[in-house]
């Protein structure tokens, strides 16, 4: 199957500023996820969409090519979702065509080149169109509240909270690092959360997804422990 990668990596990032390019144990953070993804063997093209000069010119030297992000997908408001359908779009206008699409957050660099591979894998056309990396959650998942205008909370799921653990369905939560769509699928579903989805499952300690500065604490630390 014929594939493309796309690392979306936008310069306004408020709660960490200049997050995709901090640095990350002497490199800066989306160096990771680009090189893990030229070293995965699976991409026709490793693309970086950013609208940010010194974005372009880190990726650019770590081997990923540039697209130019158009400015209005460059807001606080503007969705992964928007960027991607908009660079597929180009790709194209210019007869760049794909059987399968990935999108992979410059802000996780603790997942690996085989994560991206083990992902690309759970891709099936016409049996599995969607995949993604996934973890388990650190509390109870069923435990939520929700905090109500006065204050006051309450169960977000007033039926399921007393469950017993070994009662509780099996869950597993999007890490924000890898997904994956055919790309007609994708074009049609405007989604990666659409029928027929499979997850890679990571440990939590490689799933930190870096978007403010005690998610760069804990990913340094864990990163440190690991030997990586």
């Amino acid at each position: 199957m014929k594939a493309v990668c796309l690392i979306p990596a936008r310069g306004g990032s408020k709660r960490l500023p200049r997050k995709n390019i901090a640095d990350f144990l002497g490199k800066p953070i989306i160096a990771y996820t680009i090189e893990a993804a030229i070293a995965s063997g699976l991409f026709e093209r490793v693309v970086v969409s950013t609208e940010d000069a010194e974005i372009a010119a880190v990726a650019a030297r770590f081997g990923a090519i540039v697209h130019q992000r158009p400015r209005e997908l460059a807001s606080d408001t503007a969705r992964v979702i928007d960027v991607c359908l908009d660079f597929l779009d180009e790709e194209e206008r210019r007869d760049r065509k794909y059987d399968v699409f990935g999108c992979l957050l410059a802000t996780a660099p603790m997942r690996g080149t085989a994560d991206i591979r083990a992902v690309f894998n759970l891709i099936e056309p016409g049996r599995c169109e969607f995949a993604l990396a996934t973890t388990t959650y650190d509390l109870p998942p069923l435990q939520a509240l929700r905090q109500d205008a006065d204050g006051a909370l309450a169960p977000m799921w007033p039926d399921l909270v007393n469950l017993r653990s070994q009662e509780a369905p099996q869950l597993c939560v999007d890490n924000g690092s890898t997904y994956f769509a055919t790309v007609a699928a994708f074009r049609a579903q405007q989604t990666f959360y659409a029928p027929g989805l499979r997850g890679h499952p990571m440990p939590r300690e490689r799933s930190v997804a870096i978007d403010e500065p005690a998610d760069l604490a804990l990913a340094l630390f864990h990163a440190q422990k690991l030997g990586l």
